[in-house]
């Protein structure tokens, strides 16, 4: 018996789930981001369908310039919309980085994750007034 093998492990513990993140919470988390995928998709598709049969109809109608330009105007607030994502998840992700690096899991952590979320905020929203200069 060498002497690497002969680790003291107080009774009770297991050493394979004090390491990381519980299996059960990363199973319900990444089945709650899946189903908000879906539903995300599934929006996006009903308001793209939506929107070609409002064209179509508008097209049939008749209906002036000046009116179907002004109905069929898109948002401007869209054209960042990656950008926005991007900063969003960005944080989430340094976010978890760093509760990873102070566990266990704690109110630090809602701490950790909610300054990491509005750094990103912050960072977005300096991204949208100079990009508007």
């Amino acid at each position: 018996m060498s002497a690497l093998s002969s680790v003291a492990v107080p009774q009770g513990t297991n050493t394979s789930h004090n390491i990381g993140i519980n299996q059960e919470v990363f199973n319900i988390c990444a089945t709650i981001f899946v189903v908000i995928l879906v539903m995300v998709f599934i929006l996006s598709v009903l308001k793209r369908m939506l929107d070609y049969r409002i064209k179509n109809r508008i097209v049939e109608k008749g209906v002036s310039e000046d009116l179907a330009s002004s109905i069929l105007r898109r948002d401007t607030g869209d054209g960042d919309l990656n950008i926005k994502w991007f900063s969003i998840l960005a944080g989430v992700g340094i976010g978890l980085t760093l509760i990873n690096y102070t566990l266990p899991l704690g109110i630090h952590s809602i701490a950790i994750m909610s300054f990491a979320i509005a750094v990103s905020f912050l960072g977005y929203h300096q991204y949208v007034k100079r990009s508007k200069k």
